[in-house]
C-alpha cells in the first residue's frame, strides 16, 4: 500500500520522514514524501516567537492532509501545538530519540565570562541565564547545517542533541544538557503522525509504530502545554519520563532573563492529571504573569 507523507524539506525533515516510512515497512506500506514549505521556513531570520510560535513549522503541512493531498504528516513534535487541527487526529506517537540540549562550540564550564550564545529559542535563553546570567545572547535561526555553520560566530549555539544524532553531526565541542541544567521542551526529540479522523485504513496501519511509553510521556507533556496556555513564545518546559511504574513530569515556568524560574517536580499514573495540575500549580505560582508581561 502507498501512502503519502505531508513533511518540511529541510534535511532533518526529510530524515525523519524516512524514519517513518522504515518503520511502515514491515507493514507493506510504502511512502511518498510530499515536500511543504512552512511559514517558519519561508522567515528564516525572525525570531520564533515573534512570527507565530508553535505552528510555523506545521500549519501547512497539517493543511496538506486536511486537503487530501497527503495521507498522514510527519512532524518534530517539539513544533505542533497542544491543540490538534478539528479533523485532524495525533494518531501515533514512534520511540522517542534522545530529549536534551546541546551546547555546541564550548562545554559550560568552559563558556567565557560575558560569553556570547545564540539560540532561537526563549526557553533556553532563560534557563541558560539562569545559570549564567553573565551571557550575552543572540538570535540564531535556519536549519541545523546553517545554525552549525553559524557557530564560528559565537562562542556557542544551543540546538536539540537528537538533531545532531540523526544527521551524524559530531562537532569538536560539545556538552549534553541534562535536564538538571536545561528542562526540555515539550515533545522534544519525539516525532508526531497526524492523519485525518475517519480513515480508518491509514490510522489502523500508522497505529502499529506507537510507541506507548513514549506516547504517555508525551501526553503528559501536551497536558501540560495545553493547560498553562502556552506555546515557544513563552519560556516553558515539560519533561516527563517513566520510573517504575509512574510517570514523572517535571515542569517550569520562567522570564526571558532568567531572573524567575517556577519549577513543579511530580509522579503518578495519570499522565494526563499530572500535566494538568503542574500547570495549575505554576499559574497559581504566578506563571502566566512571567510570559504574557
Amino acid at each position: 500500500m502507498k501512502l503519502v507523507a505531508a513533511t518540511r524539506g529541510s534535511p532533518l525533515a526529510l530524515w525523519q520522514t524516512k524514519h517513518i516510512a522504515s518503520l511502515l515497512e514491515p507493514f507493506g506500506v510504502d511512502v511518498e514524501p510530499l515536500i511543504v514549505v512552512t511559514s517558519g521556513d519561508k522567515d528564516q531570520s525572525s525570531p520564533i516567537h515573534q512570527i507565530g510560535g508553535k505552528g510555523v513549522f506545521a500549519k501547512e503541512v497539517q493543511s496538506a492532509v486536511l486537503e487530501n493531498r497527503a495521507d498522514f504528516a510527519v512532524h518534530s513534535l517539539k513544533d505542533l501545538p497542544s491543540l490538534t487541527p478539528e479533523g485532524l487526529e495525533l494518531i501515533a506517537v514512534p520511540n522517542r530519540g534522545d530529549p536534551r540540549d546541546a551546547l555546541v562550540g564550548s562545554s559550560l564550564k568552559e563558556l567565557p565570562v560575558d560569553g556570547n550564545v545564540a539560540t532561537g529559542s526563549v526557553r533556553r535563553k532563560a534557563q541558560l541565564a539562569a545559570v549564567r546570567p553573565d551571557l550575552n545572547f543572540h538570535e540564531l535561526r535556519g536549519n541545523i547545517e546553517t545554525r552549525i555553520a553559524k557557530a564560528k560566530n559565537f562562542d556557542a549555539i544551543i540546538i536539540s542533541a537528537v538533531a545532531l544524532a540523526r544527521l551524524e553531526i559530531t562537532p569538536d565541542a560539545m556538552e549534553i544538557l541534562e535536564p538538571e541544567i536545561m528542562l526540555p521542551q515539550v515533545g522534544q526529540g519525539a516525532l508526531g503522525i497526524e492523519t485525518r479522523k475517519g480513515d480508518h485504513k491509514t490510522n489502523e496501519l500508522l497505529s502499529h509504530i506507537q510507541d506507548s511509553i513514549t506516547r504517555a510521556e508525551i501526553n503528559a507533556e501536551r497536558s501540560f502545554l495545553a493547560q498553562i496556555g502556552a506555546d515557544c513564545r513563552s519560556p516553558i518546559a515539560s519533561y516527563a519520563v517513566h520510573q517504575g511504574n509512574q510517570i514523572r513530569l517535571r515542569s517550569l515556568a520562567a522570564n526571558e532573563d532568567g531572573e524567575i524560574i517556577l519549577a513543579d517536580d511530580r509522579s503518578g499514573h495519570d499522565g494526563v492529571e499530572l500535566g494538568k495540575i503542574a500547570a495549575n500549580t505554576l499559574i497559581a505560582r504566578g506563571a502566566k504573569d512571567l510570559f504574557q508581561s
